[in-house]
């Protein structure tokens, strides 16, 4: 016998072992799906991340970057890259409402504006 036959009748013996190891699977626990989430566990939250961002003009941009449960407020693309402002707290919703989920609410007042003014017609000037 040469090594290749021993090869091919070893790996035809692992993969009636895996089949049937597999079938006795389904038989106990009813499961018919090959799942490695339960071998390796649930992957773990990511530290890091974009929350937003938005353009400013062709080349600088303003990011929101999140790390742990604090924003900071980054504008790049400019001939030096700045940070307008650290240690904003990330918005955190309840359990129970991130499970529900943001559209089973009723829809909320807005805020009322910080600065109101006088409306103004149309064609009116801004001292009149």
């Amino acid at each position: 016998m040469s090594w290749f036959s021993l090869l091919l009748i070893f790996l035809v013996f692992a993969g009636l072992a895996v089949v049937g190891l597999w079938g006795y699977r389904t038989y106990v626990t009813g499961e018919t799906g090959f799942n490695l989430g339960a071998w390796f566990g649930p992957r773990a939250e990511p530290r890091l991340g974009i929350s937003e961002q938005a353009a400013v003009d062709n080349r600088r941009r303003l990011v929101l970057v999140r790390r742990d449960d604090v924003e900071h407020l980054i504008m790049t693309g400019g001939p030096v890259d700045v940070v307008i402002e650290t240690n904003i707290a990330a918005p955190r919703r309840p359990a129970a409402e991130a499970a529900r989920g943001a559209m089973d609410h009723a829809p909320t007042e807005p805020a009322a504006p910080v600065f109101s003014r006088t409306p103004r017609s149309f064609g009116q000037a801004v001292n009149e």
